[in-house]
């Protein structure tokens, strides 16, 4: 017998149709108590508002606490001290005082300052740009053996103390130095050279990270329209790395205006700018009010650099895919030339000659050599090699005294149990700025539909990114004269050095950690909630392999300023508790060739230390984590 075969119903659905009217069939049952799936995960009239209602209320509780944890530690340990010195300076009878603008700006010292303050800037920052792009491409878009190395070592001057560098490049200029032919020793082309080493790893981390995206299709097709390799690079590299060149310009000419130690060891008064002055008149002349006026001026400064920053950190960013092929080529320093000068065939009685030019990455190869190892390097070596010269000639005996107070009693502690004091500074420090500076970038990397919402969020990324800016003698000066009675009494607190450093390195973690998540594409994060995820469960589904990536670096340069931090510290360190910082400022304050060698070697220690974590957080490096 034959079973006839069913006969469908025109009208139902059938496909994908049919398994998504489903749910609708099944909405009773699951409203009246169905244990195969939640009522307010469904389409049902009674579980959607609730559901939904919810979803919104856990939301708004997440960002307020996401929102409102790190505002309140910046509004007490940045915003509190800051603005209670400038408020000494313009409430001195306790009564609103205007009269110190004029005052002094009045005085041909402030003018000279400023003017001096600007200059050295632009000059650093031509500097650092004109020779960062170079090596951008090489480091970035060029693959060859050691380039992780290289790397680590373009970073290290970053995360070197101030006072450090500045001792090193006066030994290496001075008359008696490698380098005092130059006649460079105390000369402002001398503080010129020492930010460009400080603020060259700022350009091609940042260039070089948004080099290595690039397609270079567009490139290509250039070249096979008759472009000459400068010609394509002018038209068609250079104007898409200009969002990327406009944020690394700004952010170093923050650095360079803002500049301490270098400018303290190096030009002294001859050549102050407004950080070495604010410390001149906090410290030595007790002169708040001119201080507060000189940190008002210098948040003007700031302002100005990091909103072009911001924007064209902005258009960077957008421009971010969340995924790319590697677009890096082998070190072409030479290619062989095709045929010969007889012609493409082989010569008469055999094949052709080969014959070599130079390759197009030549140029760029050999500036940056000449960076690296003539400003980058030379500097170290010199630093190694004054830790290894000792009055009796060459050996190890300054390591040696490392575990001593030094010559006259001038350490109340060795180098040593400074170092471990550091190490452990460092860590409290860089567990507070990661925890603050992510729930930071979590909130900032959203991109809310709203203008008011959208404004919002870029003026929250603004004031984190102050204390970039912000002078770190006012910010420790500010520690001393807020947090000294209840209810918040740290004064005499060991917690007190490590809060003062995550506040430095906060702005670290948040520009490290933020392009990562902006990489993510929003869509993920809707379609997760669509599927009924919490914000919780969106957070640890979407953001969290993400935001894993992009902790190894952020870590590695939270640690590394915080092991190299000195204007706060210099104000906050008890003691009997020193860091390493300052300890090798006291050892070069004090007179004698035991204690200067001692802070050489110690200079050494601490360059080992933020190379290695530098080195360890560059294998943990994404190619988002990369743009800082």
């Amino acid at each position: 017998m034959t079973v006839p075969a069913p006969t469908r119903d025109p009208a139902a659905p059938v496909g994908p149709a049919r398994r998504a009217a489903g749910p609708h069939r099944a909405a009773p049952g699951r409203g009246r108590g169905d244990p195969g799936r939640p009522a307010g995960r469904g389409r049902g009239a009674a579980g959607r508002p609730a559901g939904r209602a919810r979803g919104r209320g856990a939301a708004w509780l997440y960002g307020g606490i996401a929102v409102g944890l790190p505002l309140a530690f910046l509004g007490t340990f940045f915003a509190w001290p800051v603005l209670a010195l400038v408020a000494r300076g313009f409430f001195p009878g306790g009564a609103l005082d205007l009269g110190g603008f004029a005052d002094v700006f009045a005085r041909p010292r402030t003018l000279r300052i400023l003017g001096q303050t600007l200059t050295q800037a632009a000059l650093g920052t031509a500097g650092a740009v004109l020779l960062g792009i170079p090596g951008a491409y090489v480091l970035y878009r060029c693959r060859f053996r050691g380039r992780g190395l290289v790397r680590a070592l373009v970073t290290i001057p970053f995360v070197l103390p101030t006072v450090v560098v500045g001792v090193a490049f006066r030994s290496l200029l001075s008359v008696g130095g490698p380098l005092g032919f130059l006649g460079l020793d105390g000369t402002f082309a001398a503080i010129v050279l020492a930010l460009v080493f400080f603020n060259y790893s700022i350009v091609v981390r940042t260039v070089g990270g948004m080099w290595a995206r690039l397609d270079p299709r567009a490139e290509q097709a250039a070249r096979a329209l008759g472009a000459s390799p400068w010609r394509a690079f002018v038209t068609v590299t250079l104007p898409a790395l200009g969002p990327a060149i406009a944020s690394a310009a700004s952010i170093v000419f923050l650095f360079c205006a803002t500049a301490f130690g270098v400018v303290l060891v190096l030009g002294g008064v001859q050549f102050g700018t407004i950080e070495t002055e604010i410390w001149v008149q906090t410290t030595q002349f007790l002169d708040l009010r001119a201080a507060a006026v000189l940190s008002v001026a210098q948040l003007v400064v700031v302002a100005a650099a990091l909103t072009v920053a911001g924007r064209a950190r902005a258009r960077r960013e957008r421009a971010l895919p969340l995924r790319t092929t590697d677009a890096g080529h082998p070190l072409r320093l030479v290619v062989r030339r095709r045929g010969s000068a007889a012609g493409p065939g082989p010569a008469r009685g055999g094949a052709a000659p080969a014959r070599w030019r130079a390759g197009p990455d030549l140029l760029p190869a050999l500036v940056t050599a000449a960076v690296v190892l003539g400003l980058l390097a030379l500097p170290l070596v010199g630093l190694v090699a004054q830790s290894l010269r000792t009055p009796a000639g060459w050996g190890l005996d300054n390591y040696a005294n490392l575990g001593t107070t030094g010559g006259s009693g001038a350490l109340t502690v060795s180098v040593w149990e400074a170092t471990a004091n550091s190490l452990r500074v460092a860590v409290d420090a860089t567990v507070i700025a990661v925890v603050v500076g992510v729930l930071v970038a979590l909130v900032v990397s959203r991109r809310p539909r709203s203008r008011a919402a959208r404004r919002g969020v870029a003026a929250l990324d603004a004031v984190f990114m102050l204390p970039l800016g912000v002078s770190a003698v006012t910010v420790g000066f500010g520690f001393l004269i807020t947090l000294d009675r209840p209810p918040l009494d740290l004064r005499s607190s060991l917690i007190l050095v490590p809060i003062a450093q995550a506040v430095v390195a906060v702005p670290m973690v948040v520009r490290t950690v933020l392009p990562v998540l902006r990489a993510i594409d929003p869509r993920q994060r809707e379609a997760a909630a669509v599927l009924g995820a919490s914000p919780l469960r969106v957070l640890a589904g979407v953001d969290g392999p993400y935001l894993v990536r992009g902790l190894g670096l952020a870590v590695g340069f939270a640690f590394a300023v915080s092991l190299g931090e000195f204007g706060a510290t210099s104000f906050l360190a008890r003691p009997d508790r020193p860091t390493l910082p300052v300890v090798i400022f006291r050892l070069i304050g004090r007179p004698g060739a035991e204690n200067y060698g001692m802070a050489m070697a110690a200079a050494v220690v601490l360059a080992v230390l933020t190379a290695g974590v530098m080195a360890l957080a560059e294998t943990m490096r994404t190619k988002e984590a990369s743009q800082w």
